[in-house]
């Protein structure tokens, strides 16, 4: 939800759009992004009175969100580790050897700390099997608020200038900061969530999850009369939901080397689980790589 007047939401206005919603005779309602929650949920601690409970009657799909013991909420999230992956091996096989990651929510955002850690591992595999090291400068410096920042674009035009060839731009409005950056310097920006090659003549690829498969999953249960079998209950998907990836249609796709009859062999093998992808993020940084070596920029 955008206010009329240009400002960031607030949970107010995320209150009031999904109240105006419900009063036109909405049934169900999509929110999409875990800054919904407090409209959502409610807060005590700041007074806010969440719509989910307060309207019984509607359903709610929380799309990055988490169930919380509302049987009239559901919850989609994804395999952002899978689609994170596909990114850093594509990037290594077209041959970028310098990579760097910013990212969004101060270390501590889930969403963001699993498309991190994928695309360490799809860089560290597709290093592997080229039999070279890659460098990679990983940070969560100045993407608390997943906004751009004169200091974000900074950090980024100090990366570029000093051999960092491509970056994977993870949360919200910060791809602003590091398309201003990579242009400045000739460098290459990944996209985040969806394809963001129309934002940008720098972004070579995105590493998506579908919103609109989740979106349509949920539908699909309620429709369909099965509420009850994703009632208070997250549904994580991704490869095999067709519900993570990279673009490939011809003009969101940057690649020369890479092509995409190699992308969908890839993609094939994390759909049947012969390339297995580790969501468990615990440490991430600290990790040693066989063929990345991580630079940690605190």
């Amino acid at each position: 939800y955008q206010p009329a007047n240009g400002n960031a939401a607030t949970d107010d206005d995320r209150i009031v759009a999904f109240e105006q919603a419900i009063e036109n005779g909405a049934k169900i309602v999509v929110a999409a992004g875990f800054m919904q929650a407090n409209a959502l949920y409610g807060n005590a601690d700041l007074g806010i009175t969440g719509v989910a409970e307060k309207y019984p009657d509607v359903k709610f799909v929380f799309v990055d969100g988490w169930a919380l013991g509302l049987e009239n909420v559901t919850a989609i999230v994804f395999k952002e580790e899978q689609s994170g992956y596909l990114a850093g091996y594509a990037a290594v096989m077209e041959g970028y050897t310098k990579l760097g990651f910013a990212g969004g929510g101060g270390g501590t955002n889930p969403a963001c700390q699993r498309f991190g850690y994928g695309y360490i591992q799809g860089a560290n595999d597709a290093a592997k099997e080229l039999g070279i090291t890659v460098d990679m400068k990983y940070s969560w410096l100045h993407g608390a608020a997943f906004s751009a920042s004169p200091e974000l674009q900074t950090m980024l035009e100090g990366w570029y200038s000093t051999g960092t060839e491509i970056v994977f731009a993870c949360g919200g409005s910060m791809c602003t900061s590091a398309f201003a950056a990579a242009s400045a310097n000739n460098g290459k920006v990944i996209g985040v969530d969806v394809d963001q090659s129309a934002e940008s003549p720098t972004v070579i690829t995105s590493a998506m999850k579908g919103l609109r498969e989740g979106t349509i999953f949920a539908l699909e249960k309620f429709y369909g009369g099965n509420w009850a079998d994703i009632a208070d209950k997250s549904a994580n998907l991704g490869a095999k939901d067709e519900a993570v990836g990279l673009p490939t249609e011809e003009a969101s796709w940057g690649f020369k080397k890479f092509t995409v009859e190699e992308y969908n062999t890839l993609f094939k093998a994390l759909q049947d689980g012969t390339v297995k992808v580790d969501a468990n993020v615990e440490g991430a940084e600290s990790k040693t790589y066989s063929n990345v070596k991580l630079d940690w920029v605190k």
